[in-house]
């Protein structure tokens, strides 16, 4: 069979079962690998590449380092400080959102989550606030603060994976996100405390729902929260002065992730327990289709048919539009990060055969990706806050659907101005 074929029918078969989920999503990206090897379409030393990808190497290095940000207390410690002003409902979800999010912009979205979810219903046993109006905040601010860093969701990786994959040399910095993720962050938490709090549902808590102890870290001695402070922070610098030290942000990220466990801080069980290996079976196995792609000449042709509708009127603008929305309706429905790996494969291949800046199509599409707030369906956030809220289905929708217009308008505004496409 010709490769590229094969390659096109490999890609609409895991996209079927991505979509579906009839298979587990690891498993399924292992088996497309697999079925592109078998089929020609990859060298055996391709097919395994992603494993030693150093954007896979950094996501694993960062979730050893989020793993003691979480044992320590630290992160308890930060978003208990802030919700101690937090006095009336209005207050409450700003504080809640907002703090989700900058913690999600740092560490694992869906930590992030579980660790607010018993702090948020203290809140509300203290100050009588329903559960339902303080739960839903949470994965809000889990969603919109993945946007904040290039670590702070594996949508953000995926992309710059996926500009490897096609030989780019371009690729998103560290706080390259920050300009629009931070504000739209901010943006965010206001209207969910303000314009769009009477959408937030304010059901009756359940008493059938036992409530989650929140998690007591007195016992942690202060040297090891300090110590791991201070490794995040070197951690922080080198990847801001990555060019200057001439250092890769894996390994810096990686070596400080070993102080961790040299120190004590963390030991062997828990370091290799934090590496959420569903997640780096995933990115391993998928980024492969990128190479496939650009190996038989699957891409070129699914941006030769691009360019042709480029060429017949069509703006950068509403190309970036159309990809965004795109991506945005297919998170919804499915894993974020199996839409970004499907829609960064195309996007690479599109900015190849316009011979544009990948970033300018790629940043479309991660952000249409991250903000998943219409279903409970999008991201394991929702999911997690689905049970303790009382929330039903159309929820999400209420709330999150307006939220999902308002980040399109405003990154269609923004994106054009910090990445001007231009068709060649």
């Amino acid at each position: 069979m010709n490769t590229m074929v094969a390659t096109f029918i490999i890609l609409i078969v895991s996209i079927i079962l991505m979509v579906t989920e009839k298979i587990p999503l690891a498993l399924t990206a292992m088996c497309t690998t697999l079925a592109l090897c078998l089929c020609g379409c990859l060298s055996a030393s391709e097919a395994i590449a992603g494993f030693s990808n150093s954007n896979v190497i950094l996501i694993g290095a960062f979730l050893i380092i989020g793993q003691a940000i979480f044992s320590t207390g630290i992160a308890h410690d930060i978003a208990r400080f802030a919700l101690r002003y937090a006095k009336t409902e209005k207050t409450q979800i700003l504080a809640i959102c907002l703090v989700t999010a900058l913690l999600s912009g740092f560490l694992s979205n869906t930590g992030v989550t579980a660790m607010m979810m018993p702090i948020v219903m203290g809140v509300c046993h203290e100050s009588g606030v329903h559960r339902s109006k303080l739960m839903m905040p949470i994965s809000i601010g889990a969603g919109v603060g993945g946007t904040i860093t290039l670590i702070g969701t594996v949508v953000n990786v995926i992309a710059n994976t996926t500009m490897t994959e096609f030989g780019y040399e371009q690729q998103f910095s560290m706080f390259e996100f920050t300009k629009i993720g931070l504000p739209l962050s901010i943006i965010t938490s206001i209207l969910l405390a303000t314009v769009l709090r009477p959408l937030l549902p304010d059901y009756e808590d359940d008493p059938s729902v036992v409530a989650v102890e929140e998690e007591n870290f007195s016992s942690v001695p202060q040297w090891k929260k300090t110590l791991t402070v201070v490794l995040l922070i070197i951690a922080f610098l080198g990847m801001c002065f990555e060019s200057q030290i001439g250092i890769k942000l894996h390994i810096t990220a990686s070596v400080c992730a070993a102080l961790l466990c040299l120190t004590g801080i963390l030991n062997e069980k828990e370091a290799m327990g934090s590496i959420h290996l569903k997640t780096i079976f995933i990115l391993a196995g998928l980024l492969p289709l990128s190479t496939a792609m650009n190996n038989t000449g699957a891409g070129q042709l699914l941006a030769d048919k691009v360019v042709a509708m480029a060429g017949n009127g069509m703006s950068p603008l509403v190309l970036m539009a159309v990809l965004y929305i795109a991506c945005s309706i297919l998170t919804q429905f499915i894993s974020n990060t199996a839409a970004a790996t499907i829609m960064c494969t195309v996007g690479c291949s599109i900015a190849q055969g316009l011979n544009a800046d990948p970033r300018a199509i790629l940043m479309a599409i991660v952000l249409g990706a991250s903000f998943a707030y219409a279903t409970p369906l999008g991201m394991p956030a929702n999911t997690l806050v689905m049970g303790i809220g009382g929330y039903r289905f159309q929820d999400y929708t209420k709330v999150g659907l307006p939220l999902v217009l308002i980040s399109f308008v405003y990154c269609m505004i923004l994106l054009p101005i910090f990445y001007p496409l231009t068709l060649a």
